[in-house]
């Protein structure tokens, strides 16, 4: 592989490492359906909710390159068709069976911006999200639920070449058995869930994983507005396609955590949880290295209007209530780019559901994201453990002109200040890892 290749790989490795599973469109609507959806119509037992959004932007560095290298700079278009349905009607009647489903898709048009010498617009392309969840008998004592989803997400490397493209296919589906003995102030749960990550380039079918996780969590409202919590999941990753010589190792990570949550007054609401979790990855051609540590999330949400009185959590209030939340995670994931690696984030959140008509969000987070040794394929060391500090900030608005019509702006950005590697073994060409990007879109939506 030639060492520009090379280079690539090691960028867009740290990006995998570091977004994680993606969605393929990111746009706060498709993310959260009560803020998205309208009143939608009525046909049969279903409700159906479609939508179309069309946004212009600029994107600082298209590609996640370096300040030393050719910086990409694109203005952007974006249209966005959704369409999402239910069977919870206006009725709100009982249900033995809930369904809930949705499919969107993304294209983005790159127009050449500032001195970039690149071809962006060989890039574009069409992300897809789709997915569906069914829960049986919500209201009984015993129940249970199926769910699944297939997102296309769209991400170029650093090289100008879309066959070096990390364009990728995620797949995920399970499903989990529910008892709610005592009229639902108790609540446990115990499932299984698939996923896989589909490269589509065949020059990366080494990264293509699979993973079967076996999960448990549960609930015990001691007070109306109050909660004990517990999760704990083991998975098996694996990497299929691997050789001998792959610096990838397959891994069986645990987490197990107990916690808290509730509300301690009617507008103060805390959310904490703490336990362990270990990687436990597999022997191979490279020395094992292990996460073996604390994980854990803490979370305090301030309501300047009243809170919800039903215990069950902040998300269901983000857009219908005013709110600000402060808080902290700290967890481990899987890496493409070595065994694993560790972050610590903080995080300030606020939203505003303004008299039905003005929709506010920010959030702004710092997070310490650390790595252990990292290994070229044939065993030699390619760096000691280090970290980089990354910050990120997001802000959305939209104003309704219409009960289905929205204008509005999406604004985010991330920088990375990280440390410089050796792109391959026997190498001195040293690849910088730091980064910075600036997504600015403004647009409209119609939405039923």
């Amino acid at each position: 592989m030639r060492p520009i290749h090379c280079a690539a790989v090691l960028i867009g490795c740290l990006c995998l490492t570091v977004t994680g599973v993606a969605s393929a469109q990111n746009q706060p609507w498709l993310a959260d359906k009560g803020y998205g959806q309208g009143i939608g119509y009525e046909v049969g037992n279903f409700v159906l909710h479609p939508g179309i959004a069309g946004e212009f932007g600029y994107d600082s560095n298209m590609f996640n390159r370096a300040p030393n290298e050719n910086v990409a700079e694109v203005w952007r278009l974006r249209f966005t068709p959704s369409l999402s349905l239910t069977n919870e009607t206006r009725e709100k009647t009982p249900q033995k069976v809930r369904v809930q489903a949705g499919v969107s898709a993304a294209y983005n048009e790159y127009i050449p911006a500032g001195n970039t010498s690149d071809d962006v617009s060989d890039f574009r392309n069409v992300g897809v999200n789709t997915n569906a969840d069914v829960t049986f008998n919500p209201e009984g004592r015993f129940g249970g639920r199926l769910f699944g989803d297939i997102i296309r997400t769209i991400q170029p490397s650093n090289l100008s070449d879309t066959s070096s493209a990390y364009n990728r296919i995620n797949l995920r589906g399970g499903g989990e058995f529910i008892w709610k003995p005592g009229g639902g102030m108790f609540d446990w749960r115990l499932g299984y869930e698939y996923g896989a990550v589909l490269f589509e380039e065949d020059q990366f079918d080494s990264l293509n994983n699979a993973t079967h996780k076996i999960f448990t969590r549960g609930r015990w409202k001691f007070l109306p507005r109050t909660a004990l919590l517990f999760d704990a999941n083991t998975a098996f990753v694996r990497y299929p396609h691997v050789d001998a010589n792959s610096y990838l190792l397959g891994s069986n990570p645990l987490r197990a955590r107990v916690g808290f949550n509730g509300l301690m007054t009617d507008r103060l609401a805390m959310l904490a949880m703490v336990g362990w979790g270990a990687s436990f990855h597999r022997t191979g051609s490279v020395p094992v290295e292990n996460f073996d540590s604390v994980i854990g999330q803490a979370q305090l949400t301030f309501y300047p209007t009243l809170a919800p009185t039903d215990g069950s959590g902040q998300a269901e209030a983000a857009y219908t209530l005013s709110s600000v939340a402060l808080g902290y995670v700290r967890d481990f994931e899987n890496s493409y780019f070595g065994s694993f690696y560790g972050r610590d984030r903080g995080y300030l959140r606020a939203s505003a559901f303004i008299v039905q008509r003005v929709v506010i969000e920010g959030e702004g987070g710092l997070s310490r994201v650390g790595f252990p040794n990292l290994y070229f394929a044939d065993g030699t060391q390619r760096s000691g453990a280090f970290h980089e500090t990354r910050y990120d900030a997001s802000f959305h608005t939209e104003y309704r002109v219409l009960p289905t019509v929205g204008i509005n702006a999406t604004v985010t950005y991330d920088k990375n200040d990280s440390v410089s590697l050796l792109t391959a073994a026997g190498s001195t060409i040293e690849d910088d890892l730091s980064n910075d990007r600036l997504q600015v879109f403004v647009g409209a939506r119609w939405f039923m």
